[in-house]
């Protein structure tokens, strides 16, 4: 098992940045892929960043792409989103995933990710 501890949420103005934080304990392996996904009030969640085992192969989605990015220190276990120029559409509940153990590519897909964190707020206002 993989356990995932999403921190670094908050409330921020719009324009702002936030730097977010996801520490995998347990079996931890640095050779699968990761993700951040989000879920707005209303909607369903939907993926954010991946990045593969070695950080070498990154992808974004189109409403967050030159203003995030996601980045991974494989000797802390641990994944970062670095957020700039917040908009208050991106206030969400962001979730850090992990893909299956020697899963190494990253992926859009949320069925291809086998353990997910509790979630972290961000709130942008304008």
């Amino acid at each position: 098992q993989v356990r995932l501890v999403e921190s670094g949420g908050g409330l921020v103005q719009a324009g702002g940045s936030l730097r977010l934080s996801c520490a995998a304990s347990g079996r931890t392996s640095s050779t699968y892929g990761m993700g951040w996904f989000r879920q707005a009030p209303g909607k369903e969640r939907a993926f954010v960043a991946t990045i593969n085992w070695s950080g070498g192969s990154t992808g974004y989605a189109d409403s967050v792409k030159d203003r995030f990015t996601i980045s991974r220190d494989n000797a802390k276990n641990t994944v970062y989103l670095q957020m700039n120029s917040l908009k208050p559409s991106d206030t969400a509940v962001y979730y850090c995933a992990a893909r299956p153990r020697y899963s190494s590519g990253g992926s859009i897909y949320e069925s291809e990710y086998a353990y997910w964190g509790q979630g972290t707020q961000v709130t942008v206002s304008s």
